[in-house]
């Protein structure tokens, strides 16, 4: 059963896990040193644990303890409760939803792992917003499709932001990241799969009219530029979602769920 131990200052450096949470670029660099990640809320706690995390540590306010005895009874690991006000001084922000998480990050595997089972998967290149990696996971997974790749660059599933947003979905939908970003065309097509790159172009052809493969890759660009010309010119097909004349594209959360959406399996 996980210790409980009440605490009323923020300072207290058992809290380390938890400090600046609206701090971007520290985060980053704290939880890849420390190999953790955090979770927010009641449902991604239990999908986070569920899905075989291990918890490093619980921070709650009174309130919860009770809704979440079933997890901390199961844990061993400590349980932080603060009130409200001295875990906003922490974070950094009002946690609403009133329990966070620390737990161990696991081994990513390879692409070739992800990709040997898959058949229908979702790649991004260069996604810098963490909400909407969160977003594209979470349709990824509502539609059916079975993994995501992404680019060196793209922003961390794991991060706060994204898991919250994706509902735990990155807890078991599996993903890899791919190092050698300009020979992924032609490692995809290696592993059997098709290649749809979601462009603008000219030359693209409406979504619903592309043939679907039976193992398919759908590409998408970062939300400012789009796809780079090395996927633009080495994906298989060039395709887009028709849409009203005045409006030239969509966000990058909402195009991957219309496209995954017309490719989902039949």
């Amino acid at each position: 059963m996980a210790a409980i131990v009440t605490l009323d200052d923020p300072t207290d450096p058992r809290l380390r896990d938890y400090t600046d949470l609206r701090d971007v670029h520290l985060r980053k660099l704290l939880e890849s040193e420390r190999g953790i990640f955090l979770a927010e809320g009641e449902k991604v706690v239990r999908r986070a644990l569920e899905s075989g995390h291990e918890a490093r540590s619980f921070l709650m306010s009174p309130r919860w303890l009770e809704p979440l005895a079933d997890l901390l009874e199961a844990s061993d690991a400590t349980c932080f409760v603060l009130p409200d006000k001295a875990i906003e001084q922490l974070t950094g922000f009002h946690v609403h939803r009133g329990a966070l998480a620390a737990l161990a990050r696991q081994p990513l595997p390879s692409p070739e792992e992800v990709l040997r089972d898959a058949r229908r998967v979702v790649v991004l290149e260069d996604l810098a917003d963490h909400t909407n990696v969160g977003a594209a996971f979470r349709n990824v997974a509502a539609f059916g499709f079975d993994a995501v790749l992404l680019s060196p660059r793209c922003a961390d599933p794991l991060y706060r932001r994204a898991v919250k947003v994706a509902m735990g979905t990155v807890f078991w939908l599996p993903y890899a990241r791919i190092d050698d970003w300009y020979e992924a065309p032609d490692m995809l097509r290696d592993a059997g799969f098709t290649s749809y790159a979601m462009t603008l172009a000219d030359d693209a052809v409406p979504l619903d009219e592309a043939p679907q493969a039976e193992r398919m890759a759908l590409v998408f660009g970062s939300e400012g530029h789009g796809l780079t010309h090395r996927w633009e010119s080495g994906a298989d097909h060039r395709v887009t979602i028709p849409m009203a004349p005045q409006i030239d594209s969509l966000n990058i959360a909402a195009s991957v769920a219309v496209a995954c959406w017309q490719m989902r399996p039949r």
